[in-house]
């Protein structure tokens, strides 16, 4: 059981949200972990909810200058696109878990997720929902032990409803929404280059 003082996981992600990528990397300080991603240092600030709406309006789910937004969960510094996937990018995952580990959880209405896990540069368990699981990475047994008791078996089709779980029990990941008129850093990245 949950105790009081403990966020809910990744609960809020069960809700319909169509699309969304969170980059997670460990004891990074959120401006870092902009900077990590590629921010453009102009637009990084303090925001609420109503200044980063008003600020970016329908920009905020941008493909290309995705709006993030940061927070802090226990160990776990996280940026939030709301419409990118500049976190599934190898060069910005690299750069992100930098002398640190890295989680990049993505989903999509396809439906399908994508997880990527790197420490210092390498990414070591890279896998998605689409057809039978198949990990991919420098480690791709890496969390074998994690996964197979969520049905996460390679050469299986994936059951969608395990990978939240997976991200939560595997690595301790959580993501609390902000409260009421709480400010964020949050900034937008810039585009990546081909």
């Amino acid at each position: 059981m949950m105790s009081a003082d403990r966020s809910p996981g990744l609960d809020f992600l069960r809700a319909d949200i169509p699309i969304y990528t969170l980059t997670f990397a460990k004891q990074v300080p959120p401006q870092e972990l902009l900077a990590r991603m590629g921010a453009d240092p102009d637009s990084v600030a303090l925001r609420d909810e109503t200044s980063l709406h008003d600020e970016y309006g329908d920009t905020l789910l941008d493909a290309d200058e995705p709006v993030v937004t940061t927070g802090v969960d226990g160990v776990w510094t996280w940026a939030w696109e709301q419409g990118g996937t500049h976190g599934l990018d190898e060069r910005v995952l690299s750069a992100v878990s930098q002398e640190t580990e890295a989680v990049v959880l993505h989903y999509n209405e396809k439906p399908m997720y994508w997880l990527k896990y790197a420490v210092d540069g390498d990414i070591l368990v890279d896998f998605h929902t689409l057809g039978a699981l198949e990990p991919t990475g420098l480690a791709p047994a890496q969390l074998d032990e994690a996964m197979r008791p969520l049905g996460l078996v390679p050469r299986r089709s994936v059951p969608l409803d395990s990978v939240l779980p997976l991200a939560e029990n595997a690595f301790g990941l959580r993501v609390t929404p902000a409260r009421e008129g709480e400010e964020r850093w949050s900034a937008s990245l810039l585009p990546l280059s081909e």
